[in-house]
């Protein structure tokens, strides 16, 4: 009530409050806590509109007031440390002035690990995902780390869960029940909701990379192999996301107790051709997120000149792409045009990461350049340990393509994609990520990588 009925500089408290807000929003997502709003409904409903001190007296109202904010609902995401005998949603409700937002990942994660997950079912070694800890029914070994093969299973991948059930990290008592329910709850979710916030959005692009790819796709999008490729791809770019949004994005705890361009010639005719990979629905999702985006901020009052020309310019290669993607798959022979540009991709790309000297210096730094990026994305208090999700430097993908009635061999950049654990009392940066010896690879990349 004090933002409410305060002033900042001459202007309304709670205005300047939600002027911050509200792109935080656009971005993220609401808060996954208790905020301003809630406390303010409430606050009018049980004292009016103008709050004096006399009714801070008043047991009556106090009372009435406490007992409407208690029935409040608790956040779907525990963010800080709770006993396994608590009540997430209880313990760790609470009022956030500017609190963290709700994310479907950490929701996913913290639906997936104890002590939502219970004791270790399989056989062997344990896997990744499970820690032998002191619990309230004495020693046991459970499941306090989450995969971002979770995610990817989640949203619909039947390869990640294949994967996950191969390396026993779904050999857990009520995992498959709590998968079941993620499963089913997330593949009903609307339109509107994947297109709630920039968030959300950026997920739903991805998505159709995890769809398997069947007859009229390229041969070497049908292997296997390749949706192992198109899980790393998904991994890759969202290790991205929740690097971007850390600030934001509530990471999930565990309870206490691309383009593929160039191409090998054989034919002098073809020497300066190359080849989109077809995935014409990604690029419609990422054009119309990109367009999502620009208007979005335009609207708010917060995108540059220089910004919103790198984003029309963005948009327009995105549905270029498509155009391209969708000829390569209906057999329909590529214009020079298209040729010039999958030749020209490359300074393209740059120009839409180049900004002036002025700018540069205002938002990046040497750091900034590299594509090495990490993100510590959930929180085990048992082990003391942080999963982290990392992308390294690009790597070389070489795959076969049909050109002409020939064969050729094409090759162009994908993700390095890392999940590791690391101690919680050091969670890295990218300057640090950056400068370390890297960890290997996730054991399912084995099938298109070479270590």
């Amino acid at each position: 009530m004090a933002i409410n009925q305060s002033k900042a500089d001459g202007e309304e408290a709670l205005k300047v409050w939600d002027r911050i807000y509200q792109p935080t929003v656009f971005f993220v997502g609401k808060s996954d806590d208790l905020n301003v709003y809630d406390y303010l409904n409430i606050t009018k409903n049980v004292f009016g509109e103008i709050l004096t001190i006399d009714d801070l007296g008043n047991e009556t109202k106090i009372d009435q007031f406490i007992s409407q904010v208690k029935a409040l609902p608790g956040p779907k995401i525990s963010s800080s440390f709770v006993l396994e005998t608590e009540d997430p949603a209880k313990v760790t409700k609470a009022f956030r002035l500017m609190g963290q937002r709700f994310i479907p990942d950490s929701y996913i994660f913290q639906q997936l690990v104890f002590s939502q997950i219970q004791d270790y079912t399989g056989s062997g070694t344990i896997p990744f995902s499970a820690e032998t800890i002191e619990t309230a029914e004495g020693t046991r070994t459970v499941r306090v780390f989450p995969r971002g093969l979770d995610v990817a299973a989640v949203l619909g991948s039947d390869r990640a869960k294949e994967i996950l059930d191969k390396q026993q990290d779904s050999s857990f008592e009520k995992y498959e029940e709590q998968f079941g329910k993620l499963k089913n709850e997330f593949a009903v979710l609307p339109y509107e909701q994947w297109t709630e916030n920039l968030y959300w959005n950026w997920l739903y692009s991805l998505l159709p990379a995890l769809t398997v790819k069947g007859s009229g796709y390229p041969i070497f999008m049908q292997q296997s192999s390749w949706s192992d490729k198109d899980i790393n791809t998904f991994l890759g770019s969202w290790s991205e996301l929740r690097h971007d949004t850390i600030l934001y994005a509530k990471q999930s705890y565990t309870s206490i107790g691309v383009t593929c361009v160039g191409c090998g010639p054989t034919k002098p005719k073809i020497e300066d051709r190359g080849y989109v990979e077809p995935n014409a629905e990604v690029y419609a999702r990422l054009a119309s997120l990109t367009k999502y985006m620009r208007a979005g901020l335009e609207s708010r009052g917060l995108l540059a000149g220089e910004y919103k020309d790198k984003l029309s310019e963005m948009e327009q290669l995105l549905l270029e792409l498509k155009k391209i993607s969708e000829k390569e798959l209906t057999n329909i022979d590529l214009e020079q045009a298209d040729y010039d540009l999958i030749k020209n991709i490359g300074k393209r790309l740059e120009n839409l990461v180049t900004f002036s000297a002025e700018e540069t210096s205002k938002i990046t730094s040497e750091t900034d350049t590299k594509m090495e990026v990490v993100a510590d994305v959930h929180t085990d208090g048992n082990t003391k340990q942080v999963l982290e999700e990392g992308v390294g430097k690009p790597m070389n993908l070489l795959v076969v393509v049909k050109e002409g009635g020939d064969l050729y061999i094409a090759s162009g950049a994908i993700f390095s994609y890392y999940e590791f654990k690391h101690p919680m009392a050091d969670r890295l940066t990218d300057e640090k990520w950056q400068g370390m010896t890297k960890p290997g690879f996730p054991e399912f990349t084995s099938s298109f990588t070479i270590q």
